[in-house]
């Protein structure tokens, strides 16, 4: 099952203790309380899950939603 831009955005929320309404899309994720362990953690979630093949360091480099959507192959 391919990743969406939709899943992302629950993921990352769901990760916060947030909803997803409350987590912006195209803001810098480590303003929002996302720190390396949790990108980590959605990061293997979504290898498992969806067989992505990004890595720590180019999630990390741009940890906003937008950014990470194309990194991990999400469909719209």
């Amino acid at each position: 099952m391919a990743l969406t831009v939709e899943q992302i955005h629950h993921d990352v929320a769901d990760c916060l203790g947030e909803d997803p309404a409350d987590v912006p899309v195209d803001e810098n994720l480590v303003d929002h309380g996302l720190d390396s362990v949790r990108i980590m953690s959605l990061l293997e979630r979504w290898r498992r899950d969806h067989g992505v093949a990004a890595d720590f360091a180019d999630l990390a480099e741009r940890p906003a939603i937008e950014a990470w959507a194309p990194l991990l192959g999400a469909a719209s």
